[in-house]
């Protein structure tokens, strides 16, 4: 493991790969790996909050266990309380926000004790994005056994900031993915063979999306959508995500039905 407060690599910060993922089934994972190069980051976690009072957790990925539980709770119930959400709606409509460095003393007893003791986080960074009525909350953590995000983490999360909540701005709006598997599960079989609920599920599973963001999304439960899925799977035969993206790669690729 790299001391704490050591120097990264001076090479340029580059996020392209993310910027490249946009739009595909493994955004998620690409941009993880951009945020672990460039900047350490441990773990990411992405919130749509809306100013109607809406939220949900719309990515986590990386080495907290526990961040599907801690999404939904946020989500849920504590995203009223995060000390963030003053700067995130004072800041509405202007792009990026850098919101303040993380201070435990900033966050309530009980949201401590869920969000950081719990989950062993011990920091965190984080900005966001207004689109239109959508806020793309975007937050970086690092666990105990990376030790706290040192001065040239920072400065690097900093630059790379603006270009990486576009690109999950970007990536969780209507991109041109959605819009072909939208054609696709409305046209072609054996997608088109789906129940409308099977086909919202298998959707979102190849926009990159967690089985938890996936419930909040549609407002159903995890149970649902993890029955949702098998039964989608069954009826095409497959066992998992990678053989669920085939299927639509071939359908992308091969000839179009005249019907």
């Amino acid at each position: 493991m790299r001391p704490h407060g050591t120097a990264l690599n001076p090479a340029p910060a580059d996020v392209t790969p993310a910027v490249l993922a946009i739009g595909r089934a493994d955004f998620p994972n690409i941009l993880i790996d951009t945020l672990r190069r460039q900047a350490g980051v441990g773990h990411c976690m992405v919130f749509a909050l809306t100013r109607a009072g809406a939220t949900s957790c719309l990515l986590n990925a990386g080495n907290i266990p526990t961040g599907g539980d801690l999404g939904a709770a946020y989500a849920g119930q504590f995203h009223e309380s995060d000390p963030n959400r003053d700067a995130l709606f004072e800041d509405e409509g202007r792009a990026p926000i850098v919101l303040p460095a993380f201070a435990p003393r900033m966050y309530g007893a009980r949201y401590r004790k869920i969000f950081f003791n719990n989950s062993g986080i011990v920091d965190k960074c984080a900005t966001a994005i207004w689109v239109e009525d959508t806020c793309f909350y975007v937050n970086f953590y690092r666990i105990a056994a990376q030790g706290r995000f040192g001065d040239v983490e920072r400065a690097r999360l900093h630059a790379i900031a603006p270009a990486i909540g576009a690109s999950v701005a970007r990536h969780f709006q209507h991109s041109p993915l959605d819009q072909n598997l939208a054609a696709l599960f409305a046209t072609r079989a054996p997608l088109a063979d789906l129940t409308n609920r099977e086909q919202q599920v298998c959707r979102r599973i190849l926009l990159g999306f967690s089985s938890e963001a996936i419930s909040q999304a549609l407002g159903i439960s995890l149970h649902s959508t993890l029955t949702y899925r098998k039964r989608a799977y069954e009826r095409l035969g497959i066992s998992s995500q990678n053989e669920l993206f085939a299927i639509v790669l071939r359908l992308l690729a091969g000839p179009r039905s005249l019907n």
